[in-house]
């Protein structure tokens, strides 16, 4: 069976359970192309695996969601009687545990934000109105970039303020709640592209459906203008995923400032960010250090109260 004919059939096989895979699929083009067009899958040697998982740098969380991929694609491969095994590695590399995402500050958010509503970018296949409406919806709503890129017309319930956000990252659909604010935004968004009720929310100048890629490397051309890195590490720079991880540590230590019970409001958050569990939104707690000083005198004054009773 021609390999890349079998990538086809595959996808073809996921979307039709209702699978949307931009990202995934990607990787998988990427793998056939690397392998090569008229490359039968029954000759695809493990070196030649190996080599794609391995790139060109240092092994990164890539590799895993590229094993993950081929992992898949190989399990309904050998279901269907087109290999006997598969050629994947049968040592798999530790995960890094030492990673941890940008948060960015209050200021580094407005010349960002300044940075798109004035670079000029002609030859790019996104408008800079589509990365600023992405960029805002990241962080206003803490989705993550493959959920706003699935988003559909139809998936904005202007009423009643709410997005339907399809097909996440563990197959689930959740509501999340917009404010005005962001209403506005989005409201201001579809105004100036004439935005149809059907079809993808964010597209290309074509109309086409934006590749997570692309809007990744538009981000970090919009970093480097704004002058926004990570100056504990070289290898890590700030990515478009860390904008949720932003909204939540902020969202944390506004409760904080304005006296609210953190630990009653994390349920709330961790639904609303489509964690599995709320131990994934606990992490939050201990991102930043301003975060810590305001949770340090959240303990301070009940510690204060504590020893006045007595």
């Amino acid at each position: 069976m021609n390999l890349q004919r079998l990538i086809q059939q595959y996808l073809t096989y996921q979307r039709a359970l209702g699978w949307r895979p931009p990202s995934h699929g990607g990787h998988l083009g990427k793998f056939g192309r690397f392998i090569g067009a008229r490359k039968d899958i029954a000759d695809v040697s493990p070196k030649k695996v190996q080599a794609f998982l391995a790139g060109a740098g240092p092994i990164t969380r890539t590799w895993h969601i590229k094993y993950g991929m081929l992992r898949s694609f190989y399990r309904y491969a050998i279901s269907r009687g087109y290999v006997a095994v598969a050629p994947l590695p049968t040592v798999i590399p530790q995960r890094s545990s030492n990673f941890v995402p940008y948060i960015y500050s209050h200021e580094e958010l407005r010349r960002l934000l300044r940075t798109i509503d004035t670079i000029h970018r002609p030859y790019s296949c996104v408008q800079p109105v589509v990365m600023r409406t992405i960029f805002l919806l990241l962080y206003g709503a803490g989705l993550r970039r493959q959920e706003a890129l699935n988003l559909e017309g139809t998936d904005v319930d202007w009423k009643g303020s709410l997005l339907t956000i399809r097909h996440t990252k563990f197959l689930k659909t959740r509501l999340v709640p917009f404010g005005p604010q962001l209403g506005s935004v989005l409201a201001a968004y579809t105004r100036t592209q004439e935005r149809k009720i059907a079809g993808p929310l964010f597209t290309t100048k074509t109309g086409a459906r934006i590749d997570p890629q692309v809007i990744q490397h538009y981000f970090r051309f919009v970093c480097k203008r704004a002058n926004v890195f990570r100056t504990d590490s070289v290898r890590f720079q700030p990515r478009l995923h860390d904008l949720r991880h932003t909204f939540a540590v902020h969202r944390l230590t506004s409760w904080y400032q304005q006296g609210a019970d953190v630990q009653k409001l994390l349920p709330q958050l961790s639904t609303y960010l489509g964690h599995v569990s709320i131990e994934h939104t606990q992490v939050y707690l201990t991102m930043t250090p301003e975060l810590l000083r305001e949770a340090g005198n959240r303990f301070d004054q009940y510690a204060r109260q504590e020893a006045h009773h007595e």
